[in-house]
């Protein structure tokens, strides 16, 4: 910067908005990343601080606006923020402000409803109170909350994302640092998965039909998560191979997992009655599903192409919570877990069960019949061994088995 303005390193640089503004966009000329014009940015904003105490509002709103393009950029599409502008008009402003800055920065969907309810519970734990008065104490106060309920803690992850959601908060959309928050940490330990036995998954297997039982196969018999069923496209069912292409996973990593061979003709079947209801939506001058943004906006055709099109697709269209518009989305979460949930019970089986405890079973079983680590966590999609190396604590491995002392005695004393 100083060899921009022509000045050297022992001169007083000024930084106003203006010649920052100049700067930055030759920076940009000059095919700089976003990520590289937002770092150059904070660096002047901090420049500013050592010079005067404090950032100027003109040179911080710089900052922001950067950060927003650098997020999007690394992200996805940017622009399509401004195609994103449905909110809930009840909504406090905090929160319609809180979502719009999540929008321009490209975060999921689901980060979104995630931070937006930490934040909606913080504001209600403070209620009546100007969050200009608020501040690390009450953040700290709040985050304590959740650690020391008396109907138990919470786990780990949930008080990060608590955390997490506060800072941003207060610091991307208040535009103010926080302190260091020296809260308690979270007591409900790690827990092991629940597996649930060949046997069982039969049993709960026979009290479904029809799609449900199709997600419930393709959850076992592949390993998903239950979003990533739920999301399913048509194009991500590589029948004649024999796999499933697995998009935007956990840390939006793509995998390929098997497909089990005994539900490709029901596959097939999904996927003419996808074609049918599809054609009935053209004709209706709807057939449109979400796309990534990148793609939507390269290719503003595709998200009526059938293959974009849902496999598990919901019975009736309905509103985006985003764009505002109407079309397909996939099936719900309750989709497949309430009938799960009654499935189980049918059963008598005791185990505290959920869909997303055949995945946990799929990666058991393949250990338990000889399959390879590494394979396994592959398919699983784990960035880290020792992730699917939990499963090794809930299986009953041939040659690690152990004796109860218990039988060891009483089989020792039968004879006496």
């Amino acid at each position: 910067m100083f060899d921009f303005f022509g000045k050297s390193r022992t001169e007083t640089l000024e930084i106003e908005s203006e010649s920052l503004i100049k700067f930055l966009r030759s920076m940009r000329d000059n095919g700089v990343a976003p990520w590289q014009r937002h770092q150059a940015a904070v660096s002047a904003g901090r420049y500013q601080r050592m010079l005067v105490g404090e950032i100027r509002d003109e040179i911080q709103t710089i900052i922001t606006k950067l950060a927003d393009l650098a997020e999007a950029d690394r992200r996805g599409d940017g622009a399509a923020a401004a195609r994103e502008n449905h909110y809930d008009p009840n909504e406090h402003p905090l929160l319609i402000q809180m979502r719009q800055t999540l929008r321009r920065r490209r975060y999921k969907y689901d980060t979104e409803k995630a931070y937006v309810g930490w934040a909606q519970r913080f504001l209600d734990a403070n209620s009546g109170a100007e969050i200009e008065s608020l501040g690390d104490v009450q953040v700290r106060d709040f985050l304590n909350s959740l650690v020391m309920n008396p109907e138990g803690g919470v786990a780990a992850s949930t008080l990060t994302q608590a955390k997490s959601a506060l800072l941003f908060l207060f610091q991307e959309v208040v535009g103010r640092e926080l302190g260091f928050l020296d809260h308690s940490n979270a007591t409900k330990p790690k827990s092991l998965p629940v597996v649930l036995t060949q046997a069982e998954v039969a049993a709960i297997r026979a009290e479904l039909s029809g799609m449900k039982r199709l997600m419930f196969d393709l959850i076992y018999g592949s390993g998903l998560r239950h979003k990533e069923c739920r999301r399913l496209r048509i194009k991500d069912m590589q029948i004649d191979e024999g796999t499933i292409l697995v998009r935007d996973g956990k840390g939006e990593k793509d995998r390929i997992t098997v497909l089990p061979r005994h539900v490709r003709g029901e596959i097939l079947e999904q996927i003419e009655a996808c074609r049918r209801r599809h054609r009935r939506d053209l004709e209706m001058g709807e057939g449109e599903v979400f796309l990534p943004d990148a793609l939507a906006r390269k290719y503003p055709n595709e998200a009526r192409k059938f293959g974009w099109q849902w496999l598990f697709a919901s019975s009736r269209t309905r509103m985006d919570p985003r764009s505002g518009k109407y079309w397909r989305h996939h099936v719900s979460e309750d989709f497949l877990a309430k009938p799960f949930s009654k499935a189980l019970a049918a059963t008598g089986c005791a185990k505290n069960a959920v869909p997303h405890s055949l995945r946990h079973s799929f990666a058991t079983h393949l250990l338990e019949s000889g399959s390879d680590i590494r394979t396994v966590q592959e398919l699983m999609g784990h960035a880290d061994v020792s992730t699917t190396m939990t499963y090794l604590h809930v299986m009953n491995r041939p040659g690690i088995a152990v004796t109860s002392p218990l039988d060891r005695m009483l089989e020792s004393t039968k004879g006496e």
